[in-house]
């Protein structure tokens, strides 16, 4: 067999940042072909591998190494049982939005429950009392409160418990982050978060209710930003605040510096390891000598370049001068680009060096806006040809739907070069399941 390279027609794939690439011919993850998955498990089909997780926690770990920290994968970007139990023995924690997510965390962390949820953070602006109570009897780390009337709820839903519940509030320093605006959130126009200006007299209110303790300050500015003084200026805003509540009496020993950590989604040389050291640099230099418990809820950079999703070329047609590749995955499996205009590098699972030529590459759903590239520069394709949709690990799976009555795809984690099927793909008998004639 020839040995695995990086390069391929039109592409330059950086083996630092993506686990995809081409051995003997074979677009193959951590040795093992794409082909003879989709051949296994049939197609749309998500990869992912457990090497390249791995490998971007520990890039956090180390390079805060030498301050108090807890990495919370941001449950959102990837929730599935197989990824959250993989990144639980890297001792992460958990950042999650939902009494939903909560419940997977506890799935996947077994028999280590109470260990796994003392490291979770519950974020999100519309929490419910059940899902308040859930997380309350789980024993989680810190509520981060989004708006008076919350705390007001967690308050109440503690108090009815008589468990004591220690929060943050999600403050919005008013901080742009240069991103798409769907998933920027650090502004005043946005719904998250608190005003700064308004938080001591917030904190204030919070120290006189009975079971709640207020032990952080969290901020979250945003999703794909690759800059990294954004987050330093949003943390600096924070450690001014934490150093005016503690002056007011507050025991604050947590900052949550939130997520939002960029990748790149083209085809040039991304480094994560030096963008982590930069990230890591601009937030310690943040933080200054402050006494504190950083929180970090990374979620696209750890698990987004780790995964693929497969598919197969369905049919290949002219209309005028336009030729559309139409593939059998669709925007319900991979809703990025038709909800973000996001770019994904696609490729051939063979390796070939035919000439390129202009193509739009298309899914089967009803809608002008299913599609996955337009006008895109690709080798020839023909029915039969496989595709992987590179970076997709991240809001691929998470954001699916069963639009059309498509039912979703499988997902196989590649560990130490074995495959293993971490989600079976739906049938059309589990759609009908919870409906009623």
């Amino acid at each position: 067999m020839q040995p695995a390279t990086s390069v391929f027609v039109g592409f330059l794939l950086s083996s630092s940042a993506r686990p995809f690439v081409y051995a003997g011919g074979e677009l193959v993850c951590d040795g093992v072909s794409l082909q003879k998955l989709a051949k296994k498990f049939g197609t749309p089909l998500y990869v992912y591998s457990a090497a390249q997780m791995v490998e971007r926690a520990g890039m956090f770990a180390r390079e805060f190494a030498d301050v108090q920290h807890t990495v919370c994968y941001a449950v959102k970007a990837n929730s599935a049982l197989g990824v959250l139990k993989l990144l639980a023995a890297q001792g992460c924690g958990f950042d999650i939005v939902s009494g939903g997510e909560l419940e997977r965390v506890i799935r996947a962390a077994g028999d280590k429950r109470a260990e796994v949820c003392g490291r979770v953070v519950f974020s999100g602006v519309g929490k419910q009392p059940a899902e308040i109570d859930l997380a309350l009897r789980e024993g989680i780390l810190l509520f981060n409160v989004e708006s008076e009337g919350e705390l007001e709820l967690v308050a109440e839903r503690a108090a009815k418990l008589k468990i004591k519940a220690r929060i943050a509030l999600r403050v919005n320093p008013d901080v742009f982050a240069e991103t798409h605006p769907y998933i920027s959130t650090g502004l005043r126009e946005h719904k998250f978060g608190i005003d700064i200006r308004l938080a001591r007299k917030v904190y204030k209110r919070a120290a006189q209710l009975k079971w709640l303790e207020p032990a952080g300050v969290s901020v979250h500015i945003g999703s794909q930003i690759r800059s990294v003084e954004p987050f330093a200026a949003a943390l600096s805003r924070v450690v001014a605040l934490i150093k005016q509540l503690r002056a007011d009496g507050h025991d604050i020993r947590y900052a949550d510096a939130g997520g939002g950590l960029g990748i790149d989604y083209g085809a040039g040389n991304f480094e994560p390891a030096k963008q982590v050291a930069k990230y890591a640099k601009a937030l310690k230099g943040a933080l200054g000598t402050m006494d504190l418990h950083l929180l970090l809820e990374p979620g696209r950079f750890i698990v987004a370049q780790a995964g693929a999703l497969v598919s197969q070329v369905l049919f290949v047609k002219k209309n005028g001068t336009k030729t559309f590749v139409i593939a059998d995955a669709a925007m319900n499996d991979l809703i990025r680009p038709a909800l973000y205009q996001a770019h994904h590098e696609i490729v051939p699972l063979k390796q070939t060096s035919r000439k390129l030529r202009k193509v739009d590459v298309v899914g089967p759903v009803c809608e002008s806006g299913d599609f996955f590239a337009r006008d895109r520069e690709m080798a020839p394709l023909k029915r039969g040809d496989g595709i992987a949709l590179l970076d997709a690990g991240a809001y691929g799976l998470s954001l699916s739907s069963n639009y059309n009555t498509r039912v979703r795809p499988a997902e196989v984690l590649i560990e130490r070069g074995k495959a293993r099927l971490i989600r079976r793909r739906e049938t059309v008998e589990d759609l009908f399941g919870p409906e009623m004639i």
